[in-house]
């Protein structure tokens, strides 16, 4: 079962400015004050350059349209103070109001560039979550005696979505898994997630053991990686599991990913590999050998997989998330109550109700 949330951690950012009437209310009640204000002032004083406040405020969370219009108003305003304390020929006022209306075409400008701007974002990030969306297929929500559900929370900077991963197949004899992140984000960490992904689905069924299946990853992602450039800065933490049906145990290799959890009794185990693997994209830069190790899993037993997104929350205070922590504080939960009470505590920890990176989270219990 996919749960793959809307986008709700960066809804200011990414989404046209709606004005509400509080908002408005405030550079209306300005232009009110300032012009009676300076109606009622001594000969000497004149506040009619406090109204350019008011298309400034304006631009900052309105379109251009009420932004022009607030200009119109404060500049309406100024005229009337210009007749009320002496004509609307006075030199002063004439200046005021001229440089009245200079101010207010510019902030107008502004405002609708910044629209522009935004528009521009939306599109951009429509099109990479779209992209992203038909690389990660959701999940089904029984895979033999597995129930499975997935997750995928969004981080906040703007278009530069992230390259998390994860897919399930079945095999004659059981479950195989990925998940994974790529380092970096945009447009080309989604093609790499698509390439290792694309790999994962095409040899989850041949490969006779789970080594030779990461070593068949490592193939087929290293030559897209391997940029003479940037040799060793692109790469993908995964964790790879084989979970057999007719035996309670797993399979775990793991590339340079957080280790998984296991929820059971109430405490939260993490899957801890003796010898883990660099990430695929850098084994050619290191001796190593691509070895699985073995933990049990039995009926009732829940199984955490995530990226590092979720672990890498922090709070207002500068404080991780506290995953091990939360999650055995819901061990019992099938996986779907599971993951919708992690995002809710993940989102609640997070500084602002939003993340700094892309978050993926896979739980899978096994049923009798």
């Amino acid at each position: 079962m996919d749960l793959r949330l809307p986008r709700t951690t960066r809804t200011p950012r990414h989404r046209p400015r709606q004005t509400g009437h509080v908002q408005l209310a405030v550079p209306f009640a300005l232009i009110a004050l300032v012009t009676v204000v300076d109606i009622l002032a001594p000969p000497e004083v004149h506040l009619g350059p406090f109204l350019v406040a008011a298309p400034a405020i304006t631009a900052s969370f309105a379109g251009p349209r009420m932004t022009g219009f607030v200009g119109l108003v404060a500049v309406l305003a100024q005229v009337v103070v210009a007749v009320v304390r002496t004509s609307l020929t006075d030199l002063n006022h004439s200046f005021q109001v001229t440089a009245l209306i200079m101010i207010s075409v510019f902030v107008t400008l502004f405002a609708h560039l910044r629209e522009v701007h935004e528009k521009e974002l939306i599109q951009l990030r429509s099109v990479a979550e779209t992209a992203q969306q038909v690389v990660l297929r959701p999940l089904r929500e029984r895979m033999g005696p597995l129930r499975v559900a997935s997750v995928y929370l969004a981080a906040a900077a703007e278009a530069q979505i992230g390259g998390d991963l994860y897919a399930a197949a079945r095999t004659a004899t059981g479950t195989r898994l990925i998940i994974g992140d790529v380092r970096g984000k945009g447009l080309e960490a989604v093609g790499d997630a698509a390439l290792a992904l694309g790999a994962f689905r095409a040899s989850a069924h041949q490969e006779a053991d789970l080594p030779g299946l990461v070593t068949y990853l490592e193939g087929a992602v290293s030559p897209d990686l391997d940029d003479p450039e940037d040799r060793g800065e692109s790469f993908i933490t995964a964790a790879v599991l084989d979970i057999p049906d007719r035996e309670p145990v797993l399979h775990l290799v793991s590339c340079g990913h957080p280790p998984p959890l296991v929820l059971r009794g109430g405490r939260a185990v993490p899957l801890v590999v003796d010898r883990p693997a660099p990430p695929l994209g850098l084994a050619g830069l290191v001796e190593s050998a691509f070895a699985a190790q073995s933990f049990d899993f039995a009926v009732g037993d829940v199984l955490l997989l995530y990226t590092d997104g979720v672990l890498e929350a922090r709070d207002s205070s500068g404080a991780f998330f506290p995953l091990e922590e939360r999650a055995a504080a819901r061990s019992g939960a099938d996986p779907r109550a599971l993951l919708e009470g992690l995002c809710a505590d993940l989102l609640a920890h997070a500084a602002d109700y939003t993340l700094g990176d892309d978050a993926a989270m896979v739980a899978i219990e096994r049923l009798p």
